[in-house]
């Protein structure tokens, strides 16, 4: 008997102490518990335009067939407009670099990018514009975290403009010339 009075003893006393620790652990005033908040890593750049991106840029002869005048450039184009979208990872900022599949003889594709209307963030800042060449050339730098807003009338605008210089006056062919204009979100 004296077995299982201390057997039933010490069950007993196990019991209580089982129960006492739970009596503890009571709730209090506050608690927490974490949330994990993934923002993904974003460059996104796109053309935009109400018409369509590819354009022709024709010099005419001169105004009422007169000899010894210099042809007449085509008007500036400023129907694209550039948007993009960037996430940073960290201090980078990105660019946006600009360049041509080829160039043509005798003239210069001048190009320049306007301040960007719309979006938030921190915007990029356009350099004061260039001559397109067949390298990469940086158009706009500092690019932040930020959105321009999707479409023909955000980010920003694109004029592109054609001159035929005096002096590459002699470079000058008759014929047509397609160029490629390319642009990359690049981390700077």
């Amino acid at each position: 008997m004296k077995k299982r009075f201390s057997l039933l003893s010490f069950m007993f006393v196990v019991m209580l102490t089982g129960l006492s620790g739970r009596a503890v652990a009571q709730d209090t005033q506050t608690d927490n518990h974490q949330i994990s908040v993934v923002v993904p890593v974003v460059a996104l750049l796109d053309l935009e335009t109400a018409a369509t991106r590819n354009f022709t840029a024709s010099f005419t002869k001169p105004t009422n067939d007169e000899a010894g005048e210099k042809i007449l450039a085509p008007a500036a184009n400023s129907t694209i407009w550039l948007n993009y979208t960037s996430i940073q990872a960290g201090t980078t900022t990105k660019k946006v670099n600009v360049k041509a599949s080829a160039l043509v003889d005798g003239v210069d594709i001048h190009l320049v990018a306007a301040a960007a209307a719309g979006g938030a963030g921190t915007l990029g800042t356009p350099t004061a514009g260039f001559n397109l060449s067949t390298t990469d050339q940086t158009l706009i730098s500092d690019i932040g975290s930020a959105y321009t807003a999707s479409g023909a009338t955000s980010g920003h605008q694109l004029t592109y403009t054609f001159v035929a210089a005096d002096a590459n006056y002699a470079n000058l062919r008759s014929g047509s010339t397609n160029v490629t204009v390319t642009y990359t979100l690049a981390d700077n």
